[in-house]
This record gives C-alpha cells, structure tokens and sequence, in this order.
C-alpha cells in the first residue's frame, strides 16, 4: 500500500494528467464521484487534468478540463436499449456499438476505447500519464505500447458481479443474457494483466482482483478513496426518527443485497416491539426482485425506493436516520459505508468484501452482519435500534476513522506517488531500451 502523505507532502513536479471514464454519472455508480474529486485534488496540488468522458458526464470542478467523448448513449435514462434514429448513426463504431448491445452485450467499455483512441491517440504527446477509471479497453493497453505511461484504476473486480448476477439467475433466458452482457470481461481481465500499473481502493480488493483476473500482485497499488466532509456531515438540528433506516444503493441488482435487507425489515416488524421504516436512496428497476419481495411480504408502507436525490438531500435522510445500512454482497470499498460515517450516522454493514476494512475490526465504528443473512441482519439493526446510545458512540468513532483515513486530498497525493513512479519506471526503460540499441549499433557497425 502507498502510505498516506498528506502530513508530510512536499509540492511534486507538475503533471499533465488524461483521465479516462468510460461513463461519468455524478449520481448513480461510483465511477463519477471518484473522478469528481479526485481530480478536484490533483488539480490543487498543482497538476493539469483533463477529463475524457463518455456520456452521462461527469460533474467536475471548474479548473478540471472536460473533453465529451460522444457515444450513441444507448443505456440511457428513461429509455435504456434504445434505438437511435438513423441520423444518429455517424461512424463505424456507432453501427458496431449498436450491433453489439442487439446481441446483450455491453459494449461501452469497448466502444468508448474506439472514440477515445481517435481523439487522445493524435494528442498524447500533450500529456505525461493517462489515467484510466476501468473502461481496460484495448486502446488504453495499445496506448501503453506506443510509449504513454497508463495506470488504471479498478474499484473491484466486475467478475465478482457477474458471478453474483448468475447465481440469482432464475431461468435460463436471464443465465444467457448475463454472459453476453458481461462479455466485456474478457477483454478487461485481459488488459488488467498487461498494464504496468494498478490502483485499487482496498487490500480486500487487491486480493480478488489477483485471483479473479489474474494480475500479478506487484502490479497493483492500494490507494483508499475520501469522502467530501464538507457536504457529508452531521446535521445535529435535525432530529432522528425513531426505526428509520436508511440505505444507498448505486443499482438495483443482486450485489447490492437489499432483498436481504428487505427480508431483515419483515423480521424486525414481525417482532412487534419496534418500529421500523426503510428508505432505498436509489431508482427501482422495473423488473425489480426487491419490489416483489416487498409485495410479498406486504411491506409497501414500510420500504419505499426514493429514487436519485441530490447529495444534501442525502445527508438529511442520513440526518434523520436511526440507522443506516449497507448490505451488501460484496463492496471493492463503498462510497455509501463513509457517506454515513462521515454523516455521524449509526451503522450496520455485512461481512461483504472489504466492508469491515473500511470501518475498521472491532466493532468500535460499526456493528457487522453476516453478508445474505437476513437473520443476523436484523438482529444486528434491532440492537442499534434498541440501543441508541451505544449506537451514537459507534458513530463518534466512525466520525473520527472518516477525518483520520478517508480524505480526498490523502487519496491524491498518494495517486500521485503512484503515478511518478510509473513514469520513473517508463522513463528507466526507455533509457535502457536505448542503451540497448546503442550496444547493438555498435556491435553490428551501424554506428
């Protein structure tokens, strides 16, 4: 791991920084809350960044460089898997795109690659480093073997949602369709392997990204992400509602393991001495597993989906929570564990991945659940419940692990560890690449 410098930092030589995302939404996903800040930092720390972006675009800080990357946008909100008017249709790679998502696929890793490599690939000589948010699509690697130094970044590895996504499956039509629509990985895995350097977010991380795609461990940094404690903070006019819980979900999808919440919401109100109300900070799909559950369970006026909020609309729900939960299968990290934290809300988490990394063994930060047990779930939500004071002092020390580990501008500084020695790395090859030469001149009588 890159220990954090942030006491001791001293002002590093300037960079000129191509970063590269796939797709930017500031509200859905992880992908553009980390380009968001983190090249606000890197920006204050002196280096030049330019953002290239597929659509949706990210938000970015105004001395931060957006270049649109435009795509035909076929995932869309409010009509994903659309069909683009003939007109749209511009290039090889929009007919190739399109193509690819009639047969499942995903193609925007991909494609994004394609639009990107046309408008960075005449310009590289413009910037020091690119920096890749996990699009591992080919051109970054074939950008790599013309001589640019590449780091990607790699929150955790999709392979894990894939797997999870298939042992939900429940008939063979959705089996079918969850491998060609995580095809992509093939490639991802693939460019994993041969890039020079990797930045993660978590040991836990780093560990099932070397086993599930089979990068070699000396490759890989460990750099924690931040969280904006000037937007996630406690609010302490607002009072707790008693039996609220609150959880952020990115996706509704079967990682994210809110049908065990949901079940864990029906046993908690199955024992009558508590009352309990859950809010989903999140959009419902509308094949949506956990909304059937919630109907089957006749839950409609206890669990309710509040679709995408604004971030001070998600630090009042976090406010007036007696208890946030994250309750997820698996997390490389989880933006929403120090949202809450940093909120100085009481938590539960699940064993589910590098969650108990992130707040610390113990106990002293947050109480943890087995992940997909619904039964240990509850129990561990009625104890916060039933036990506030307990509870709050969890929360004072999770409060305090957030100012302590998980700032932004540590994050940057240790990237930027990273990426000069990356480039010492690249420009250490080049010069013994062209000693290299020089001795075979010599010896051949070319010189």
């Amino acid at each position: 791991m890159v220990e954090s410098r942030e006491a001791s930092h001293a002002q590093p030589r300037p960079l000129r920084i191509a970063f590269l995302l796939y797709r930017g939404n500031p509200h859905s996903g992880g992908q553009g809350v980390y380009t968001k800040y983190l090249t606000r930092e890197l920006v204050r720390l002196g280096h030049s960044v330019e953002v290239f972006s597929g659509p949706p675009y990210p938000e970015l800080d105004e001395a931060v460089r957006l270049t649109k990357v435009p795509s035909l946008d076929l995932y869309r909100e409010p009509d994903p898997f659309r069909v683009p008017r003939l007109r749209e249709f511009q290039t090889l790679a929009d007919i190739l795109e399109f193509v690819l998502m009639c047969t499942g696929a995903f193609p925007e890793p991909r494609s994004f690659g394609w639009r990107v490599a046309s408008i960075l690939g005449p310009r590289l000589d413009e910037f020091d480093l690119i920096h890749d948010n996990q699009s591992l699509s080919w051109s970054v690697l074939r950008m790599q073997s013309r001589g640019m130094p590449v780091v990607a970044s790699i929150h955790h590895p999709i392979t894990v949602d894939r797997r999870l996504g298939l042992q939900s499956a429940r008939t063979l039509k959705e089996t079918v369709g969850l491998v060609r629509f995580y095809g992509f990985l093939r490639m991802q895995c693939a460019v994993a392997r041969r890039l020079r350097r990797i930045i993660t977010v978590s040991h836990v991380s780093c560990a099932d990204i070397c086993s599930e795609m089979a990068v070699d461990r000396s490759n890989i940094s460990v750099v924690p992400i931040g969280v904006d404690t000037d937007t996630f903070r406690p609010l302490p006019l607002i009072e707790r509602r008693k039996g609220l819980i609150v959880t952020t979900a990115s996706a509704d999808v079967p990682l994210k393991g809110l049908r065990y919440l949901v079940e864990a919401v029906r046993l908690i109100k199955g024992r009558g001495d508590i009352e309990v109300e859950l809010k989903i900070i999140g959009a419902r799909r509308s094949d949506s597993e956990v909304q059937r559950i919630v109907e089957r369970y006749g839950l409609e006026e206890e669990v309710t989906f509040l679709g995408t909020l604004e971030q001070f609309e998600m630090v009042e729900h976090y406010a007036r929570a007696s208890v946030a939960v994250v309750p997820s299968l698996y997390e490389g990290f989880s933006l929403p564990t120090i949202e809450a934290m940093a909120c100085g809300t009481p938590l539960v988490v699940t064993d589910g991945g590098a969650l108990p990394e992130v707040v610390g063994v113990g106990g002293d930060c947050a109480l943890v659940a087995r992940a997909g047990d619904a039964e240990d779930l509850a129990a561990k939500i009625s104890e916060v419940l039933l036990d506030p004071q307990a509870a709050l002092s969890r929360a004072a020390n999770g409060l305090q692990r957030v100012f302590d580990r998980y700032s932004w501008r540590a994050a940057a500084i240790d990237t930027v560890a990273v990426y000069e020695e990356v480039i010492d790395s690249h420009r250490s090859r080049v010069k013994a690449e062209d000693r290299l030469d020089d001795d075979v001149d010599d010896i051949t009588g070319l010189r």
